[in-house]
């Protein structure tokens, strides 16, 4: 998902998808497997990535969402998957419990969904709008974009919606 939202925001930017899809595919890439934030996640990852020849712009932009590791975020990069992060497993969770999935939602069904605490608690809403206003997007057409990113990978994602099961 992170993945398909970074190009997204990588086309609309003129930057190279490639680049920009392969961080949001491996930003989290030792999360499961090192979950632990103090000793862990990323640091595995960062430390991989070197060994495998990533560019210094790859392993810091993959450092920078991290907030704990107080990498800032300066480039378009850095600030795009910071935004995309947490809003796209968010939107994710939305369209689960939707019987269309994503099809059809809107800005507005997801920032209801804001509003209910019990709902993808641990999902920092105040980081959600952060990330779009550091981006300098507006927040519903951010929402709408990381939406249509994933719309596109719907299949792929489990986010077509009880219908189509």
């Amino acid at each position: 998902a992170v993945e398909a939202a970074m190009r997204a925001y990588a086309r609309r930017f003129g930057e190279d998808e490639e680049l920009w899809g392969l961080v949001g595919m491996l930003h989290d890439l030792d999360y499961e497997r090192y979950p632990d934030l103090e000793t862990g996640h990323p640091r595995m990852a960062l430390e991989e990535l070197r060994k495998q020849g990533f560019s210094e712009e790859f392993v810091r932009a993959v450092a920078s969402h991290a907030d704990f590791l107080e990498v800032s975020r300066d480039s378009p990069m850095e600030k795009t998957l910071f935004a995309v992060d947490e809003l796209s497993g968010f939107v994710m969770a939305c369209a689960f419990v939707r019987p269309e999935g994503i099809h059809g939602m809107t800005p507005k069904s997801v920032k209801k969904k804001m509003k209910t605490p019990a709902f993808a608690a641990a999902v920092n809403r105040d980081e959600l709008r952060e990330g779009a206003e550091k981006l300098g997007v507006d927040f519903d057409e951010h929402v709408t974009l990381v939406i249509a990113a994933l719309e596109e990978r719907a299949g792929e994602l489990g986010l077509e919606g009880r219908a189509a099961a």
